[in-house]
């Protein structure tokens, strides 16, 4: 078994098939399979059920996602600790993001960050609720991650870096249904109205969860885990949206009227990165993102 097997191990579970797994990797799928085949005769275990042109994990398969994802990290990590030596020039940091985060304050940290580290380049992964954001880091899919709950994760899966906390807006038309004065809106103030809501396990989502439990009588007229729709949306009149602060400015850019919400009620913003070692490039992300990100955007 070689580190190079592992990364195509890796691949293949990343991309869900053989076929996207050599592609990405700029291998012939005959290759990775045989590559694949010969890291199963040394485990002595097959890795995945092979069903038409789709892989699923075999037991063996799913126990070895995070041992592979440790050793591929570890030879990241000294690579890059020796590149280093003279200097952060080069490197990748993958950061695991909930959408509204993604906008702010994520761009801000990586508009900082490349000022600083011009030649490090930043992938960010797409993860919807905290506990997504909590496994990526944790299982080593993403070194840092963004999230935003009403409490931080817990400190035995991964280390906490708090950050400002964002409170929570309502998205309208800019037609109504509010005075076109108005500036704020009380919470209770909904009733009747028709909401965009997230999927479960969103902040946004449980805003209005618990606008209900409270008997607060709203219709939840569209569920989408594509945030991209939500401005279109409440433009088009499908609704109005309950959001973080993150996306006022582009809300307002958009022609989306932005009201605060009273009583004001807040998510926590919390910037994570694994337990242990992490690359160069991560800690001088986290550095960046701490020492300049104490405001919100």
């Amino acid at each position: 078994m070689d580190v190079r097997q592992l990364e195509y191990f890796l691949a293949v579970v990343d991309h869900g098939s053989f076929n996207r797994a050599a592609t990405a990797l700029y291998l012939s799928q005959p290759s990775l399979s045989q590559a694949i085949r010969a890291l199963e005769r040394d485990l002595g275990s097959d890795l995945f059920h092979r069903i038409g042109r789709r892989v699923v994990l075999t037991e063996a398969g799913t126990a070895l996602v995070e041992p592979a994802r440790t050793a591929v990290r570890s030879l990241e990590l000294a690579r890059a600790s020796v590149e280093s030596v003279h200097g952060l020039r080069t490197g990748r940091v993958e950061i695991a993001a909930m959408p509204s985060q993604a906008v702010a304050p994520l761009t801000g940290m990586i508009s900082r960050f490349h000022r600083a580290h011009p030649g490090v380049s930043v992938t960010v992964r797409a993860a919807f609720t905290p506990r997504d954001v909590t496994e990526m880091v944790r299982t080593g899919v993403a070194e840092l991650g963004l999230l935003a709950a009403p409490h931080p994760p817990p400190d035995t899966e991964v280390r906490a870096h708090p950050l400002p906390e964002q409170r929570f807006v309502l998205l309208a038309p800019p037609d109504g249904p509010f005075a076109p004065d108005a500036t704020v809106v009380d919470r209770k103030d909904l009733a009747g109205h028709r909401l965009i809501v997230g999927q479960q396990g969103t902040g946004m989502r449980r805003y209005v969860d618990d606008l209900i439990a409270e008997g607060v009588a709203v219709t939840l007229a569209v569920e989408t885990e594509h945030r991209v729709a939500i401005l279109p949306l409440v433009l088009a009149g499908a609704g109005l949206a309950v959001v973080t602060d993150a996306w006022r400015e582009l809300a307002r850019q958009a022609g989306v009227r932005v009201l605060d919400l009273e009583p004001r009620t807040s998510l926590r913003v919390t910037l994570v990165s694994r337990h242990g070692a992490t690359t160069p490039a991560a800690e001088a992300f986290l550095r960046t993102a701490l020492t300049e990100g104490t405001t919100p955007l």
